[in-house]
């Protein structure tokens, strides 16, 4: 279920353009805020919890920091190349650790002619999910992680929590270009893994298109995780990017991005690609409802995806409180 087809866009030429930039990022946090705005006038007792905000130590500077968290004598030290600036944490009840798929096939889509959807890759949707996610915890002063996995699950790196928008931005950067990941020691066992990883009871969505031949054995694993940790499943719907145009040669040859292998297919066969992953991703969903895994659909529809996505990371994360 791994084959991609060629669009003439490779997982480099992609990688230049930002999957998501700040105008978009800014977008979503205003569109938190009005979704979430009843937290904010006094109708409901506060959900924020923690005794104040701790210094917890120094660090360069990352796109998003505040003007204000600058230590202008310590950047005077490093002729403010990098800027400094002060870091500080709040205790908060609950966390966030993002599970996202950074293998190569998410760096697929296809060239729309045009269209408005033109260029639009899987990373995007899952680079957008990440921000939405992200920017509800900051709005709830909740901690922010985010753990990255390959084709395979052969590499496991992450960025450890903190609050604040300068990590979603600096996590968004770390998913598309791997700035910032730290190599995870990966078990045999994912549930260790992900719990070594954050002790603290956190909200854990995984983000990814499914599309791996193990995908029953990962539901299973998450299963285990969500003894410990409050995991869901957001699944990319990933047949936009299978959805071609008719072509005329009777067969044609495709690639894999992450194995180089490549096949011929029959033009009847690859015109069925888009009904083939619709249909994995049905069966993938139902295995996670059999084990007990919530499932939210994640579609190419910008106002619906991110309306959707605000309202459900809203009530999972006021369900936890309960």
């Amino acid at each position: 279920m791994r084959t991609r087809p060629s669009t003439g866009y490779t997982p480099e030429e992609r990688g230049a353009e930002p999957l998501i930039d700040l105008s978009e990022i800014t977008e979503v946090e205003l569109l938190i805020l009005k979704r979430r705005r009843e937290f904010t006038i006094g109708e409901h007792s506060s959900l924020f919890h923690g005794t104040g905000f701790d210094f917890v130590g120094l660090r360069d500077w990352q796109a998003g920091d505040r003007f204000e968290a600058i230590d202008w004598a310590q950047s005077s030290l490093t002729n403010f190349s990098p800027l400094i600036v002060r870091e500080f944490e709040q205790p908060t009840t609950s966390g966030v650790v993002i599970v996202a798929d950074r293998s190569a096939s998410t760096r697929c889509g296809v060239d729309a002619g045009g269209s408005d959807q033109a260029g639009l890759q899987i990373a995007t949707l899952i680079a957008r999910a990440i921000a939405t996610i992200g920017m509800s915890a900051v709005f709830f002063q909740d901690s922010i992680g985010l753990v990255t996995f390959d084709e395979g699950f052969r590499n496991l790196s992450a960025v450890r929590p903190r609050i604040g928008k300068g990590q979603v931005i600096h996590c968004l950067e770390a998913y598309q270009h791997g700035h910032g990941l730290q190599d995870l020691r990966h078990t045999s066992n994912l549930n260790a893994t992900l719990s070594g990883f954050s002790r603290k009871t956190s909200m854990m969505p995984v983000i990814s298109d499914f599309l791996f031949d193990d995908a029953e054995e990962f539901v299973r694993e998450l299963s285990q995780v969500d003894n410990v940790h409050d995991v869901f499943i957001m699944m990319v719907d990933a047949s936009f990017a299978f959805d071609l145009p008719k072509v005329s040669a009777g067969w044609i040859e495709v690639f894999d991005v992450e194995t180089g292998k490549t096949r011929m297919m029959s033009r009847g066969e690859l015109s069925r690609q888009s009904a083939r992953v619709r249909a994995w991703q049905d069966e993938v969903t139902r295995q996670a409802k059999q084990v007990d895994l919530d499932v939210i659909r994640l579609g190419i529809d910008q106002v619906k995806f991110d309306v959707a996505l605000v309202e459900w990371v809203a009530e999972r994360r006021l369900r936890r409180r309960k």
